[in-house]
This record gives structure tokens, sequence and C-alpha cells, in this order.
């Protein structure tokens, strides 16, 4: 099972179109996914389901995360790394059987002319940590408020190049 992670909790973000964008474009090639909004986490997560408590929200959540075989993080640049909820996140889910020896795909964003390339570098650390492997063609897409269409759509050739050979990759990975 492919599960698209969009890793912040920031209502109708380019983060979410830009995941939105990535499940259509593998169910094209016919592979499903499902998709994940940190917008869903529970409210009060922190005092909920961290440190080994498990409240029935994130219970649906883990339930997610425990049977995803492989999952596409698509991450936006927060103060140069990457959002704080992501880490949250990562930290509520169950150790080892969440993501150890799973496999992912990595895609950043952001509204400056980086996208997000030492957030992703940061969270590849973390990964490592928790043994989850990283597919090494990582995207970084820069001022994405140029990059997405009125309908959430990628239009730019290079991107649309790279995003489809990651996509293409991360099929077979």
């Amino acid at each position: 099972m492919i599960t698209i992670i969009s890793a912040t909790n920031r209502p109708e973000s380019h983060t979410f179109k830009l995941a939105q964008y990535y499940q259509q474009k593998l169910r094209e090639k016919g592979a499903e996914a499902g998709l994940l909004s940190l917008t869903q986490l529970p409210a009060n997560l922190i005092q909920s389901d961290l440190y080994g408590k498990r409240s029935p929200e994130f219970q649906a959540i883990q339930d997610i995360v425990t049977q995803t075989d492989k999952f596409i993080f698509i991450i936006p640049e927060y103060n140069g790394s990457y959002p704080g909820v992501l880490k949250v996140f990562i930290d509520a889910c169950a150790f080892p059987e969440s993501f150890y020896e799973k496999k992912a795909a990595l895609v950043g964003l952001s509204s400056g002319k980086y996208g997000n390339i030492r957030g992703i570098d940061h969270f590849t650390g973390v990964c490592h940590y928790i043994h989850l492997n990283i597919m090494s063609l990582k995207i970084h897409i820069a001022a994405i408020n140029k990059e997405l269409d009125e309908h959430g759509q990628l239009f730019k050739p290079d991107t649309l190049k790279f995003t489809d050979e990651q996509i293409d990759k991360f099929i077979k990975f």
C-alpha cells in the first residue's frame, strides 16, 4: 500500500494540492495511493498520543501507517527545515512497525527559490534513524505558487519531467 503524506497541518495548502497531484499521477500509472494530510491529526496530539498513549482518533491514522509499505512525503519548507508537526507525527507513530525497513520518496516545496533542500536533508536524517529507506531521487519544487495552475496541476515542462521520473522510479522502488 502507498500512502502520500501531506506534511503540514496548514489548511488549504500548496502541499495538499501537490499531494493530490501525486495521487492523481500515480492513479494514471495504475498505482493506487491513499492520501493522509496532517490536518487530520487530533488537535490535542501532544497530550493524547505521545509516549505510548493512543487516542481512537490517532489509532485510525496509526492503522493506515502500519499497513503502508511505501510513503511519499510532500514536505513544505518551514523556517529553513520541515514542519514541526511532521516530527510530532513521526514521534507519535508506533516504533518500529510504522516505518522500519519500509520505503519512501521525498518531495520538497517552498515559496522561495530552493524547494526546501535543507528540510529534505534534515528529514532524510530522521528517516535513516528510524530505518525508513529513502529513494535517492528527491524532488525540490521552488516557487510553488508559480508551479501550480488554478486547477492544482503542475504545468512547467521541467517540473513535469522530474516529477514524472520520480513517480515512475517510485513505482518500481
